[in-house]
């Protein structure tokens, strides 16, 4: 099974300012604040929600393919991508703007002021789906994540033409869309993936109920938090996949991103869809272990024995089969 991502693409930009942001404001000035912090620290993390994605299943050996846009600047993130089995062929290079950027300052409350310059993203609706289906010969499936809007509707649009299947994945651009702009982006899906808060979001935009939104898409993932995920199809009972015990809780980034890595890499392995839940459980485990969003390191027989105390050997059989050496 060939599956693309298609999605962000960018460098995360960390600095610590090891005091707090509410000593440096006065109350009767916030009009016209003009602040600098003198920061204790920087970390440059390769980060984008389509780039995590891919990172993740790459790790697993399904070999995705990402679909995105860059800037010229992106050559040494393409390389770490593809020593990690992505595809990146079909990321398309601008030639005048650089690759998406979050630059964010966290004082020592955990209080934290950032900005995010969409750059190259903004090219993604340039990009023809269908060139690089000829590309890698066929596309079984499209997670349609979080990405510049214009290109998220483009994908759709051209999936639901040529009966590509293609999973809705939209979170972080839920909360800017509308309810005609949501509805657009979830008609006909395969695969529906959100959290819990943006499950509800999704249906008081679109004033659709769940059974509704279930007559409409073929399968809703739910990730629940430290709860793990719930899987819901019409007429059919709930699928419930509890989370794997964390060894410690390091930090939250990319945690929903690795989860859609996991269940993509099940389905691309054609494993049911509770293992595909278990598998994704089980990567967010992992990188809530971790500081960034690609600093996980993906040991097979470390994974198996998790994944073995977590769900069983039966189904660590079965996951055992798939992955890389």
């Amino acid at each position: 099974m060939r599956i693309a991502v298609s999605g962000s693409i960018a460098n995360d930009h960390l600095m610590t300012f090891p005091g707090r942001f509410s000593d440096q404001l006065v109350a009767d000035q916030l009009h016209t604040v003009s602040l600098s912090f003198l920061v204790d620290a920087l970390e440059i993390r390769r980060g984008g929600v389509g780039a995590n994605i891919a990172f993740g299943m790459g790790q697993l050996g399904a070999r995705p393919v990402l679909v995105g846009a860059a800037g010229e600047d992106f050559e040494e993130y393409r390389a770490w991508l593809e020593r990690h089995g992505v595809d990146t062929a079909s990321v398309r290079i601008s030639e005048v703007l650089h690759t998406a950027r979050f630059v964010c300052t966290t004082d020592a409350d955990h209080n934290q002021i950032g900005s995010f310059y969409t750059g190259a993203m903004s090219e993604a609706r340039h990009i023809e789906l269908q060139h690089v289906a000829d590309r890698v010969g066929r596309l079984d499936l499209v997670c349609i994540s979080a990405d510049d809007p214009e290109g998220m509707i483009r994908h759709t649009e051209e999936c639901r033409a040529r009966g590509i299947p293609f999973a809705a994945d939209y979170s972080q651009q839920i909360a800017r869309m509308d309810g005609e702009g949501i509805r657009e982006l979830t008609e006909g899906a395969t695969y529906l993936f959100s959290n819990e808060y943006e499950k509800e979001l999704i249906e008081s935009k679109t004033g659709w109920s769940d059974e509704e939104i279930l007559k409409k898409v073929g399968t809703r993932v739910t990730t629940l938090g430290k709860k793990g995920a719930r899987i819901d199809r019409l007429g059919e009972e709930p699928i419930h996949v509890e989370c794997p015990q964390e060894k410690v809780k390091a930090e939250p980034t990319g945690v929903g991103d690795a989860f859609r890595a996991g269940f993509l890499s099940g389905l691309s392995w054609g494993v049911s869809l509770e293992r595909a839940a278990q598998i994704g459980c089980m990567l967010a485990t992992l990188v809530i272990e971790t500081v960034g969003t690609q600093e996980y390191e993906l040991k097979r027989v470390h994974f198996v024995e998790r994944f073995t105390g977590a769900y069983g050997e039966a189904a660590a059989e079965e996951v055992r089969a798939h992955l890389p050496a």
